[in-house]
């Protein structure tokens, strides 16, 4: 089911159009900023619990603010969820940095591959999300993935440099089926090991 599968007319009001990024407030009042941190700390906990098309009048409620709050914070779905999903952003980042000075450039990548797997797999339907915001540069989560492009074709290129993948293998692609790979994962929650099954019979074909 799409992200916005669901969701109220609010929420499909601004799912495309030019909004804020929710993840970089504006200078708030004391009020305003204790209320954005109320929902995203309620929205992580809604998230973890029921996934991430967990009822966002839920979270609102339990923010104790009402729903046209929340949306004056969060015009839409994935502006709440790239919001929730920043600070795994700023690790993901903090970590490519870490692995562009390791030995082994591809296993260097696919370290950082798995860390976005386990990332993704703490809220459900974050994955296929981000699957589905690849296609919209409008989006939220497509502008939280595009320093996260940066980061991975920095390493990717390294690992393309040391010969250890093939030349014409584009981030794009690696980050979708990284996506589907914890996608497959989510939905098959009895086999812990396939996501790493996946990962390695993906890298094999990355191979020259």
């Amino acid at each position: 089911m799409d992200a916005m599968a669901g969701a109220t007319a609010p929420e499909r009001a601004g799912a495309h159009g030019p909004v804020e990024n929710a993840a970089v407030p504006r200078a708030m009042r004391a009020d305003a900023r204790r209320n954005y941190e109320r929902l995203l700390t309620e929205a992580r906990s809604a998230f973890a619990e029921h996934g991430t098309g967990a009822s966002l009048e839920d979270v609102a409620r339990r923010a104790g603010v009402g729903i046209g709050t929340l949306y004056r914070h969060f015009p839409n779905r994935h502006a709440l969820m790239s919001a929730v999903f920043e600070d795994a952003v700023d690790e993901l980042l903090a970590r490519s940095r870490e692995l562009l000075g390791a030995p082994q450039p591809c296993a260097a990548l696919v370290d950082w591959l798995r860390d976005i797997i386990s990332h993704a797999s703490e809220y459900r339907g974050l994955s296929r999300a981000l699957m589905s915001a690849s296609q919209d540069d409008g989006s939220d989560l497509a502008r939280c993935s595009s320093p996260m492009r940066e980061a991975g074709s920095a390493l990717l290129l390294r690992a393309q440099e040391a010969g250890a993948v093939r030349p014409d293998v584009s981030i794009g692609d690696l980050l979708q089926l990284t996506n589907a790979i914890a996608l497959a994962a989510e939905e098959t929650p009895d086999e812990p090991q396939l996501a790493d099954r996946l990962l390695t019979l993906t890298l094999r074909g990355l191979k020259p």
